[in-house]
């Protein structure tokens, strides 16, 4: 009797370490991608908005304000002119 009280309590061991597997282990696992890709986000864009003050303060350097915002702005046309006219048909 006792063998078959052990082989039960291996098996019921077995089913919850598969069911854990199954579930417990996938979330986890996109809790932490979720959880990187944020952080991922957050950095880049920050790394974005730096790039494009600090590009602008240098063209205001030679150039007035106006005409920093100016060249700015036709460089971001640019920029999203090239994506538009290149994205997937």
């Amino acid at each position: 009797m006792e063998d078959y009280a052990a082989k039960f309590a291996e098996f019921l061991e077995q089913v919850a370490t598969r069911i854990t597997s199954m579930t417990v282990d996938r979330v986890s696992r996109g809790i932490k991608v979720t959880g990187l890709g944020i952080l991922v986000a957050t950095l880049g864009l920050s790394a974005l908005i730096f790039l494009l003050w600090a590009l602008f303060g240098a063209l205001e350097i030679p150039l007035t304000t106006a005409g920093a915002f100016a060249l700015l702005g036709l460089l971001l046309l640019g920029v999203g002119g090239f994506f538009w006219f290149t994205r997937s048909r």
